[in-house]
Order: C-alpha cells, then structure tokens, then sequence
C-alpha cells in the first residue's frame, strides 16, 4: 500500500509492503506530520516555533518534542564544530535542518510500533527506509542531478537506514553558514548522506553543505554515515564507503 499526500509544502510519501496495512495505517503517519506543521514551522504564526521567536513562550512552557529538537540542535552544532546552528542570523529560531528528517525518523517509528518491518517514509526526498521492497529486495533511492532533476545521476539501495539530501537546485541556497552568517559556499549544489536513520542522514547532510567544500571531508570522518557531494561544476566526490551502497 503506498499513498502520497502534500504535507508541509512538500510531498510526503508512505509506503507499506507488509500484507496487512490499510489506509488508516498511513494516514496515522500523515496526522502526524501535520502535527510536526502546526508545531515547528515557521510560517505558522500560531505555530510554537512562532509563538517562542515572538517570545511568548520560555523554556519552562516549551513541549517535550520541541525541547527535544533544541537538544538535538545543540548536540549537532557541538558534533560539527558550529557549523549546525538553529539560530539564524537574524536572531530567531529556524529548526527545519533538524526537524524534518528527525520527523520522517519517529513517523517510521509509528509504523513500527504497529508492528509492520518494511516500508518506507519519504518526506521531500529524504526517506527511512525499513526492511524489504514488495519484491523481497533492498528499497532503491535515486539521487536526482542538481542540474536536470527529472535525471537519476545515482542508484542507492538501503535496508534499514535513512538518506538525505541537502542542495539548492530547488529553493535555491536556503543554508547559511553559521561561522559567516552568510550563504553556504555557492560551489557545493548538493550533498547526499547515508545513515543509521534519517535523523543522523539530515543532520550531517546540512551541516555538511554548510561546510562547503570540505563537508565531504567531515563526512567521511564521522562513523556510521557515507556522502556523496556535487559542485556547481558537476563533478562528484563520495566518501570511502559510499560505493558499498550503490547499485
């Protein structure tokens, strides 16, 4: 069973390859994405993220998920040497470098705790993958090129695991790079990562595209995760271990 909906501004995808799943199994997951809307965006002004940048709201009368990404926040800021920062230049807060992937994360864990062990979650091209295909096979994920996204530039097969995608070929440079405060390093157009699961794979990916030229790098010496980086002139560059993954 697969269904797509269009959930913060963006296509949310759920896929069920167990026998069993019915509508109201996926539509559990899109109710909460709705939910992680009306909590954390920005463009919400009733929104808690927007009620807490008004200064409406102190630590004290925060929820429990929104604590939680503020924690996730500063442990990804420290873990990639500040250049993870929720506070924009501007002084307010804007969590979507975390929140979407560790959204997609915890959507998956509903599916989970329902007892189902393949599917997949893909919200905006970042996706959690769980388990088989219908066929019995890894799930297969393109990678789109930055210049042409109707062109697959790259095949990955996952199991179990989460990749993301940070770049600019469609909102345009969106990171900035806190050291500057400043857009990301315009030679970097998109950075790919594999991980455990999508929280950790939408983390690194952006605080990686924020690094610029040298997130490949920085990639390649965190355990657990694999990139794959394109520059504005197409040239590609992925880590050691990047290969394993690719059909």
């Amino acid at each position: 069973m697969k269904e797509t909906k269009i959930l913060m501004g963006m296509p949310v995808t759920v896929e069920i390859a167990d026998p069993g799943a019915n509508s109201r199994d996926i539509d559990d997951v899109f109710s909460y994405f709705e939910y992680i809307d009306d909590t954390f965006s920005t463009f919400k002004s009733s929104s808690e993220i927007t009620r807490i940048n008004r200064g409406e709201l102190d630590r004290s009368q925060w929820s429990p998920d929104m604590k939680e990404i503020f924690d996730l926040a500063e442990r990804t800021k420290n873990e990639t040497n500040g250049y993870f920062d929720i506070k924009t230049p501007g002084g307010s807060y804007d969590p979507s470098g975390v929140v979407k992937g560790w959204a997609i994360w915890r959507a998956a864990g509903i599916l989970r705790k329902k007892g189902f062990k393949n599917f997949y979650v893909d919200a905006g091209g970042d996706i959690e993958v769980s388990g088989a295909n219908g066929k019995g096979e890894r799930w297969i994920i393109g990678i789109r090129n930055p210049f042409n996204v109707s062109e697959v530039v790259k095949k990955v097969a996952l199991t179990d695991g989460g990749i993301a995608t940070s770049g600019t070929y469609e909102r345009g440079n969106h990171i900035y790079n806190p050291k500057t405060g400043k857009a990301a390093d315009p030679d970097i157009v998109s950075v790919s990562v594999v991980g455990p699961n999508v929280y950790e794979a939408d983390r690194f990916a952006t605080a990686a595209f924020a690094m610029g030229r040298s997130g490949i790098q920085f990639i390649e010496q965190v355990p657990g995760i694999e990139g794959y980086v394109i520059d504005r002139w197409g040239i590609a560059t992925m880590t050691s271990g990047f290969e394993n993954y690719v059909l």
